[in-house]
Formats: C-alpha cells, structure tokens, sequence
C-alpha cells in the first residue's frame, strides 16, 4: 500500500503553534518536503477547537505550494483536511492530480501534553522502571510515589489530589513475588481519590506489576477509579519489559486526555492513522533512526518550559547479548522562556556567568533572565542578549543531560555474572548507559538550537554543554519537523527516513575532542586525512573546512595520557558516515558540514579558567575558531 502512498499532510499540534508540513515524492521516486506552514494553536477561547488551527496551517502550506510549484495543492475541502486513506484502506478518491493528501497523520501536545506519576513499590527498581516507561511513552512525570520514599501516607494522599495527573503508572513486585506493599499503595491510591484534569471521567490507573496481585490491588483501589492490568515492568529481578506498559499509556492518552480537549474527535475523524503525542513521536523516529543505522545517538528538544533528553545506547541484556536501548527524560522545570528562571535557580547564576565572554553584574543579569520570564515571546535583541540566552542553553542542556543518565542505567538489583576484567574495572549494575566515547550522533533541535542565528554557535552550545568525547557528528533540526516524522516513521519508514536525512537534518559537522587534561601549549593531538595534517596542543579549539561529501579516512593521533576511544595514547581510525546503510558495530565514524571539523583540545571535563579576565579570555577563544561575534570584536 506504501507504493500509493505520493503526498503526505502532516501536522503536529502544539501547546502554542501549529505546524503542518506537505511531503511529495519527486519524479526519482524520493520523497521530500515542499512546503511548511504554521497557525496558532485554537484549544482556547474564543475558538475552542483545535481544528482550527489545523486548518489555517494547511491553507498555508496551500499557498506556498502555488509559489513554489507553480500548482495550488488543494489539501482542505468543505473546511476540513482532505486525504484519500483511513487505517490503510483507500477510502476516497481524486478528481484532479493537485487534489488531497494520500496519507494524513499528525500528532499533538495541545493542552499541557500527558501529565502522570507514578507509583512502585522500591524507588530504586520497580518504581524506576516506571518512570522509563512513563518517559518513554511521551510524559511529564509529575512525581514518583514509592514505599520506601521517606513520606507519610498521608503526605502521598496530598500529593496525589494537588496533582491531578491524567494517567497513574503503578508497579512493583517480580511475578510471584510482593503482594501487601502493592495492595498499601492501591489504599493510598484509593484514599486520594485523585481527580483527573479533563472532564468528569474516571481516573485510568494502569497497573504494571506482579501479576498474582492484580486482583487485590483492583479491590484495594475500589470501584471509583478504572484499573488496567498489563503485563509486568519487572517480571524478573533481570528482565524490564516496558512495552506493553508504553503501549497502554499511549491508548489512555488517545481515549481519556485528548479526546477531551475541544475539537479533537473531530480531527481523528480526518487523520489517516491515530494521533501520537509529540514527544512520544519525537522519540520514536530517534529511536528508530538509530537502530537502522546501528549507532550510539543523544538527541535533545530545548523548549519554552521544557527540555526532552532521547538517548540510544548499548546494553547487555539477560543473555549477555549487547542491544541498542532507548531511553527518554523530560525535565520539566528547564527551559527557555517559561522556565528560564528555575534553571537560573538549579545552575545558578555564576554557572551562566561562566560562559559570557563578557563582564555583567549577577544582579543585572537575573533581572535580564525575570525579564525573559515575564515575557517568554520576546528574542534577544542584541548580541550581549543572545549571548545570555545561550550561556542559559547550555546549563539547561548540562543539567538536562545529568538528570537523563540518572534514569538511562543498567538495572538496580541485577545479580550479573562478571569477567575478570569488570571486576577489576568495579562495573555495578545501575551504571548509566550513556557513555560519551561511545556516542557517534547528537542532534539538537529547540528553538535556541534550531533557529540559532549561526550553525556554528549551535555547535558550540552542544559541545560545551555535553562535552562529546572522542569523534561525535553533530546535527540540527532545520525546522523542527521532527514530531511530524516521527508518527509517519510508524506508517511509511522510507518517506520519513528521506526526508529527515535530506530536509529536517543540518549535518552541522564532526568534533574530535580527547579524553585527558594537560597544560596549555602540550602536545595533545594530530590529525590527518583528506588534505588535513594538523597537531593541535591542548587548551585549543581549532576548525578545518569539511565538506558534507567527504569521502576519506580520518586519522586521529591522540598523544600519551590522552584517548579518543581505543584506550590512552592509540590512535583511532573515522570513516564517513553512511547515511544511507547500518554502520559497522564500534567503527568510529565522521561527517563534513557547515562547520566542518572541530578539534577541541580543551580537555574532558572542560578546564574554565577560574578567574575572571582568563575565563573571558579562554571563551573568546573559541568564539574567535568558529568565527563567532562576540562584544568588542
């Protein structure tokens, strides 16, 4: 049925803008986006109806089309968005070539997106995997209820009915195993009596843990709220099995959250498939994108009041075997615009003075961040304010990635059977699964990312707030299309695919960066190929042109006591990157860009002068590598 498949309309739904997209396949048979379009967001009066919105978005695209193709597309007919198929089957048919939408699909976070907690018996096990599951799925976890938490019942009774989540995750308990600590937590549950935010239907608690308990936690919740049983998160002390969990969250959030938002019954009349929340589609096109090219990759989403961590990295499961494992945080409490001030509060203002290579008094510089707050649609107006915005950008990023490797970890609990080599080395089961020598994609999207004002300060916000180790490819979201390809990855693959390598990705460039600390000055790295035979000494950060095409091998020499992935002092061997096929497992790999190659010599972790006059100096810099502005140059 793909092979019918030759325009594709989507939309995604956000809290304040709505974003649609029109996707053709050309005359070679590829699929790629011909036009954008956006509309405000119309949840809220005086519209009350998010089709609205949709449909002034579409009609954007519409006119762009007519510029850009010289033929209108006709995508809205009797005020609705018009496509031929539903659920796989053709259900209508075209009366003229430049008429409808083959396939319709959208997604939505309109109304604060899906808001849950989560309840599990041991906070370091059951109740964590409830969290990733939670997480994963496209939530904003609102909190964590656990019996070995430190709070009284009654202070979880209160936090429960203050909340007011749409959908309670509850686990604990291998199969076979605790019953009376899951049936305390159903008491707890039931005594709250906790209120969902839309409409006057049930709370849905869906109940993920051990399977012989599924009984007396439905009669210890009681008949007000609706219990849903799925297979367990921990069957085994070994084993996590978060899909049936994820899949079931995704279903209460299409029948209980957006079903009661204005409007939203109708647009999943229009949409050829079922609507996807935004995060949880964002995720599944990482997700997926990483396992069919078989890499390491960290993906983020900066927003307003928001920042989303995507990780896909290895872990061995309980046979041993290495798997590729995606994992998905949200911090809720950091972002640009509505948040700025809390991740003021968590970094603190002299961590965002750090990375100014100016001088500005600290109380002038949280009156500037309250400013922000107060009015979160406002840009920077000037360099000095930009340069703030991004010095902001890379501690929520920093603080962001932190919280994201305290949940993407080995299993709490596991008794694992060691070799001799990591027993030496002290590896524990719960280590964090992200490992930076071993990342070979970040791709960074968000308006501070996206819309930066040169690739290369995206670049470097990246790099200073996560630190890549070894050869990492950096990337951006062009235009932040990623929602909208993420729910079409789940129904046509290879349209996604092609239009996120060829449209929605900017190949930014490549960061080779060693391991190790050193005196500024000291031999610390060389590298050769295509033209390129540099030795750069330590405290540096140096750029050489690269182009996207790149079709050598790069050899990175690091010198003694530094590594750049194959242990201190051996050198490392990039080839370029195949966008197009699966990479070879643990093979370093590059690509050129608009930046190109970006050696950073500057130690890991980063060494910022502690003084005033040479920190200013240290980041001026870098500004002056990448050919950045900064005030007074």
């Amino acid at each position: 049925m793909s092979d019918d498949i030759k325009r594709i309309l989507a939309t995604d739904c956000g809290s304040t803008t709505t974003k649609a997209i029109l996707i053709e396949q050309n005359a070679e048979g590829e699929y790629r986006l011909v036009a954008r379009g956006e509309a405000p967001t119309t949840v809220e009066k005086p519209f009350e109806d998010v089709t609205v919105g949709v449909v002034n978005s579409v009609r954007e695209v519409e006119e762009l089309t007519e510029e850009k193709l010289g033929a209108k597309r006709t995508l809205i007919k009797d005020n609705r968005v018009w496509r031929l198929m539903k659920n796989g089957k053709i259900v209508d048919v075209r009366n003229d070539p430049d008429e409808a939408a083959d396939l319709y699909v959208s997604t939505s976070s309109a109304g604060g997106g899906l808001q849950m907690m989560v309840a599990g018996v041991v906070k370091a096990m059951s109740a964590e995997s409830a969290e990733r599951a939670a997480l994963g799925a496209g939530a904003i976890l609102m909190d964590t209820l656990a019996v070995d938490d430190g709070r009284k019942e009654y202070q979880r009774v209160e936090r429960l009915r203050q909340l007011r989540p749409d959908i309670i995750l509850m686990s604990g308990g291998v199969d076979g195993g605790t019953v009376d600590h899951l049936v305390d937590m159903g008491e707890v549950i039931r005594r709250a009596d906790p209120r969902p935010r839309f409409g006057d239907m049930k709370l849905p608690v869906i109940f993920a843990g051990n399977k012989d308990a599924r009984e007396k936690v439905r009669l210890a919740i009681g008949e007000t709220i609706e219990v849903k049983n799925v297979d367990n998160l921990r069957p085994t002390l070994d084993r996590e099995n978060l899909g049936p969990a994820r899949e079931e969250i995704h279903e209460m959030f299409l029948e209980h959250v957006m079903q009661q938002a204005p409007g939203y019954n109708k647009l999943l009349e229009w949409t050829s498939e079922e609507i996807m929340a935004t995060p949880n589609a964002v995720g599944k096109l990482m997700e997926h994108y990483a396992k069919a090219r078989g890499i390491h990759l960290l993906g983020v989403d900066i927003g307003g009041a928001t920042t989303d961590i995507f990780s896909v990295f290895t872990s061995k499961d309980e046979k041993g075997d290495e798997q590729l494992v995606y994992n998905r945080t949200v911090s809720a409490n950091l972002g640009m615009s509505y948040s700025i001030c809390n991740v003021l509060k968590e970094a603190g203002t002299e961590n965002i003075k750090r990375w100014l290579p100016f001088e500005i008094d600290s109380f002038e510089l949280r009156n500037r961040l309250r400013n922000k707050m107060i009015r979160p649609t406002t840009i920077p107006h000037t360099l000095e304010d930009l340069l703030i915005e991004q010095g902001v950008a890379r501690e929520a990023l920093r603080l962001a990635l932190d919280h994201h490797k305290t949940l993407a970890r080995g299993l709490v609990g596991v008794q694992t059977q060691r070799t001799i080599g990591e027993a030496i080395s002290q590896e524990a089961t719960g280590a964090t699964l992200v490992n930076m020598l071993k990342l070979d994609m970040v791709i960074g999207s968000g308006g501070v990312l996206s819309h930066a004002p040169q690739r290369a300060q995206s670049a470097l916000m990246m790099i200073d707030a996560y630190q890549p180790e070894g050869v990492t490819i950096l990337t951006v979201d062009s235009i932040f299309m990623m929602p909208h390809l993420g729910v079409l990855s789940e129904h046509h693959p290879t349209a996604a695919y092609q239009v996120f390598e060829r449209d929605c990705i900017v190949k930014v460039g490549t960061v080779i960066a060693p391991v190790g600390a050193g005196k500024k000055g000291e031999p610390c790295i060389r590298v050769r190929g295509g033209g390129i035979d540099a030795s750069v000494p330590f405290g540096e950060l140096q750029v050489f042109p690269l182009h996207e095409d790149a079709n050598f091998e790069i050899t990175v020499e690091p010198a003694k006591g530094f590594d750049v992935g194959a242990g201190k002092g051996k050198a490392v061997v990039a080839r370029p990157f195949d966008p197009g096929g699966k990479q070879s497992p643990g093979q370093q790999r590059y690509c050129g860009g608009i930046v190109g190659l970006i050696v950073d010599t500057r130690g890991r972790p980063l060494q910022i002068p502690s003084g005033d006059s040479e920190r200013i100096e240290w980041l001026k810099m870098a500004l002056k590598a990448l050919n950045l502005p900064y005030p007074g140059a």
